[in-house]
């Protein structure tokens, strides 16, 4: 999984919500959703408690929490 990739929580108390990886750390990455983890503080993941989508976010693009949250608002609307 890569950075900017959109996944799906498998497990944990965030179960069933999107996120997006900001950062890779072997078979962990660090998810955020812009409201319950924040960009600056992102939640440790194990991968395997992820599931990818098809989409994936320009990091770049997104540079504070609102816009992650309206783009994955975005996202949500489009399924």
């Amino acid at each position: 999984m890569e950075v900017g990739r959109i996944v799906c929580s498998k497990a944990g108390s965030d179960k069933d919500t999107f996120l997006v990886i900001v950062r890779t750390l072997g078979k962990m990455v660090f998810v955020s959703d812009g409201k319950r983890y924040k960009l600056a503080s992102p939640k440790k993941k194990n991968i395997k408690h992820l599931t990818a989508t098809g989409e994936k976010f320009e990091l770049k693009n997104i540079p504070t929490d609102k816009s992650l949250r309206v783009a994955l608002a975005k996202y949500r609307s489009n399924l």
